[in-house]
């Protein structure tokens, strides 16, 4: 590569322009956060990181003075002054003592390549920089100098114009793709490398790696960038760059070979990549592979690794590089409302029990503790669930699993008290990222217990199936896409002789607004209905109930259903929810949420709105973390009926919906 520009740091171009795509991160380092001793996230800081220990802090003042500001060729006033402060880390740490002379040195020096790298990424080949430190400049100081306890710093940068692409070329482009929708590349001239535009050094970057790409979404695996000349012209202002791609052979997948099993089988997690021998190679095809071995929770880490070169009869080997969690794991968590009181959750779970992925998990639950009901201290008002899950991955398909599971559950809610046993068996499938679904059959026999019918018990076996695609961005924290699920389950009450269908539809829907998608408004809709039985002979766990954190907040858990001539809740046969939500960030970390939720069962199996509509409204504070957001909410409710508070607290981690 050839940039003839004008250095004022002395460093390979190409450093530079990787630099300029580093600096938003160099502008802002992470921080890093710990509880009780354990690393969450952020960049934690070696021992001997001279940031890390101060032994002689240096106080210091920064400026930034910006000359020759003048109008963008796109007619937008220059916000030089700005990129510039972002990208200096004197800037960033100004409120914070530097380690010592030597400390506060080193980061006026990195300063030069930071700002530089700033000015590179606008296009602006021609700027100066000085930084004085005391009115000397930064890189005529001894690194051994001995600086006073307070420092005043200038930094004086003449960001120069920005230059403009006069030739923006891709020599070789990859044709249009035979298959658009799976193969389709973002042209590099999309990004911004075409003749006119500011000739920002991440665009030239970014349009080598999409030339690349768009040859290698159509099996040509080994293309590379042959060359790349970038001349600037200093008296016009003008940037002329050239990239010449090589295709190289186009590749099929040859054999592939697992590496760093422990106790997995290898030829095993070779078929599960669904690499085929043969098939023409895909880039896609190998981050899916990534995404369903990711699935079954066994490994660490994973990777493929190419051959060096393609076959001469136009096969690519690949090799899996894997490392293996622990075997073993278990977990603990906890919840609180208002209503609901304090609930306790643990797990223990194999996840490769037979050297194929196999998860066998163990759970167990207990919850309402303290809640809002009488007696809430009696173990005999707790809710429990003991249960085991088995999970075979990989049967039929790799995307197909084969799941099995068992539990007893006592729940006592205000509606009903239930013992009960089930069984279930049956198959996932992923269809795409997006879209999947599952079949069961199952088989349960309970018994229930309410003021209102009395004791009952229930033998029902049936199958459970569902659709569900999920398009959202973010499964904790969505601003844009959208979610539904469907749901469908025929079965047969023996006790009564009924065969019944139940169905359940949801839909959800994100939009976001602002600098950085800080406004987001997010909506749920669900329907249900059952049919083949009056309420009297169907299990009250089948019935459908509404209120509590994730449905109609402000109202009692289940406790929005049917209400009884003598006045008790029962489910119903119809359900209609509604939840409307506007979440906006008030700075990075702290959000504030105002929502109205609002919902309807009815006696029948389709809605007539004779019951009285039940409405929430609240508020809540968000704190957004590298684990999604922790979640405070406050909702009142708008028509209580018999047993809701007049208030009610939630507590969670993630949005509500």
């Amino acid at each position: 590569m050839r940039l003839k520009a004008k250095p004022i740091y002395k460093a390979s171009v190409l450093a530079l322009l990787m630099a300029a795509q580093l600096s938003p991160f160099l502008a802002s380092p992470a921080q890093a956060f710990e509880l009780f001793g354990i690393h969450l996230w952020g960049e934690k800081k070696p021992v001997n990181d001279p940031d890390a220990v101060i032994a002689e802090p240096k106080n210091y003042d920064v400026e930034v003075v910006i000359g020759g500001v003048q109008i963008n060729p796109d007619g937008k006033a220059d916000n030089s002054k700005e990129i510039i402060e972002g990208a200096s880390g004197l800037v960033a740490d100004q409120e914070k003592p530097a380690s010592g002379s030597a400390g506060l040195l080193a980061k006026a020096r990195g300063d030069y390549r930071r700002i530089l790298a700033a000015l590179y990424n606008e296009g602006r080949y021609g700027g100066t920089i000085s930084i004085l430190v005391n009115g000397r400049e930064a890189s005529d100081i001894p690194p051994d100098a001995e600086m006073p306890d307070h420092v005043n710093i200038v930094i004086n940068v003449d960001p120069g114009p920005q230059f403009l692409f006069s030739r923006a070329s891709i020599v070789n482009m990859a044709p249009p793709p035979a298959k658009p929708r799976r193969d389709q590349v973002k042209t590099p001239a999309e990004s911004g490398f075409v003749d006119g535009a500011v000739a920002k050094s991440g665009t030239i970057l970014r349009a080598e790696r999409l030339a690349v790409e768009a040859w290698r979404q159509q099996g040509y695996a080994k293309a590379r960038m042959s060359d790349e000349e970038v001349t600037a012209d200093h008296q016009g202002n003008k940037v002329s760059a050239e990239i010449t791609i090589e295709p190289g052979m186009h590749a099929q997948y040859g054999s592939v070979t697992v590496e760093g099993t422990e106790r997995m089988d290898p030829a095993f997690v070779a078929w599960m990549t669904g690499l085929k021998e043969g098939e023409d190679f895909d880039p896609a095809d190998l981050e899916r592979a990534k995404k369903r071995l990711a699935r079954m929770e066994v490994f660490r880490a994973m990777s493929f690794q190419e051959a060096e070169e393609i076959n001469p009869d136009g096969t690519l080997p690949m090799t899996l590089n894997v490392q293996e969690r622990k075997p073993r794991r278990f977990g603990i968590g906890g919840s609180y409302s208002t209503l609901d009181g304090f609930g306790a959750e643990t797990y223990w779970m194999h996840r490769n029990l037979l050297g194929k992925g196999e998860r066998l998990r163990v759970e167990g639950k207990v919850s309402g503790i303290g809640g809002s009901q009488e007696k809430s201290f009696n173990p005999q008002n707790y809710t429990y669930l003991l249960g085991t899950s088995f999970t075979k991955p990989g049967v039929f398909t790799p995307d197909t699993d084969f799941v099995a599971g068992l539990n007893a559950r006592r729940e006592v809610i205000d509606a009903y008290t239930e013992t009960s046993v089930n069984l279930k068996g049956g198959f996932t499938h992923i269809f795409s990222d997006e879209l999947s679904g599952s079949a069961y059959a199952n088989v349960g026999r309970s018994h229930f217990s309410d003021d209102y019918h009395g004791k009952r018990r229930f033998t029902t076996i049936g199958l459970q199936g569902s659709l569900l695609y999920d398009g959202r961005d973010d499964k904790n924290d969505a601003k844009h896409g959208l979610y539904g699920e469907l749901f469908l389950e025929p079965f047969y009450e023996a006790t009564y002789g009924n065969f019944i269908n139940k169905f359940t539809a949801e839909g959800r829907a994100y939009y976001s607004f602002g600098k950085g998608d800080r406004v987001t408004f997010a909506g749920r809709a669900k329907v249900g209905s059952i049919v083949g039985a009056d309420i009297s002979e169907l299990p009250p766990d089948k019935l459908f109930f509404a209120g509590g954190g994730g449905s109609i907040r402000g109202y009692a858990y289940r406790n929005v259903g049917v209400e009884t001539s003598t006045g008790e809740i029962i489910g119903g046969r119809s359900l209609v929810e509604a939840s409307g939500e506007v979440r906006a960030k008030v700075t990075e970390s702290i959000g504030v949420v105002a929502f109205a939720d609002a919902g309807y069962v009815g006696e029948k199996s389709y809605p007539d709105f004779s019951e009285k509509l039940r409405v929430g409204v609240g508020g809540g504070l968000r704190y957004h973390t590298g684990l999604g957001p922790i979640r405070l909410d406050a909702a009142v409710p708008l028509n209580r009926g018999s047993g809701d508070p007049k208030f009610s607290f939630y507590v969670g981690i993630g949005q509500s919906f």
